[in-house]
């Protein structure tokens, strides 16, 4: 088995135009290879409105890793409007998922993939959702999987000798850091795009890290029924 998860986004617009964005993901890691870029462009400097909280200096690492990724996607985006509709296709080793969305919507999906694998330290914490992506989830969907990660890291924890949160309790710890990121993100595209696809695909994806630790008791409860089985048979 190859040591490398290739994952294809391939975009049809409304002009019938096509953009295929193709990724490689370590199967262990679940970051992704670096991208080959000669001339990066000004708005992917760590300085050029560099994240809060973010570990990284300007000595070290010149540009945010997330950015650098980021840059080959806004290129075939910039004259996009947030509600165009757009024909996506996810294909994986495993199955194609293909639907009709808008363009925001779309380019959230890639682009949370994209920040979650690109070396970016406080996204870092979802290269497991990354490593199993499932593009376009519900907000029922979301919040199963990321209660799934982030209990099954609480099983590991407690293997390994360590406390297990249960209650979730600690679950929007885990997000704080995404939101600085998000909103870094944010300021950096909005000087690299010129139509609001690219800007608002961030801001979704801002919305979404708010509303689900924030509301995820309630959505686990709305599909606990289904677990009427499990629990019975404890």
């Amino acid at each position: 088995m190859s040591s490398k998860v290739a994952l294809t986004y391939r975009f049809t617009f409304p002009n019938s135009q096509e953009r295929v964005f193709e990724l490689e993901m370590d199967r262990d890691t679940a970051e992704l290879s670096p991208p080959v870029l000669s001339d990066p462009p000004s708005w992917t400097a760590l300085s050029f409105n560099q994240c809060t909280g973010c570990p990284f200096n300007a000595a070290e690492t010149p540009y945010c890793p997330a950015a650098l990724h980021m840059s080959g996607v806004i290129d075939g985006f910039t004259d996009l409007v947030s509600y165009d509709k757009v024909r996506v296709s996810v294909e994986s080793e495993e199955r194609q998922v293909v639907a009709t969305l808008p363009a925001q919507q779309a380019l959230a999906s890639l682009m949370g993939l994209i920040m979650a694998s690109s070396g970016c330290p406080n996204t870092a914490v979802f290269r497991p959702m990354a490593r199993f992506h499932l593009p376009f989830s519900s907000e029922s969907e979301t919040a199963y999987r990321v209660a799934s990660m982030y209990l099954l890291t609480q099983h590991y924890a407690a293997r390994e000798g360590g406390t297990a949160d249960l209650a979730l309790e600690n679950l929007e710890r885990v997000y704080q850091g995404v939101h600085s990121v998000n909103r870094g993100m944010a300021t950096r595209l909005r000087a690299a795009s010129r139509q609001d696809a690219i800007v608002n695909a961030v801001v979704l994806l801002d919305v979404y890290s708010s509303l689900v630790p924030a509301a995820i008791h309630d959505i686990l409860d709305e599909i606990k029924p289904a677990f009427a089985a499990l629990l019975a048979a404890k």
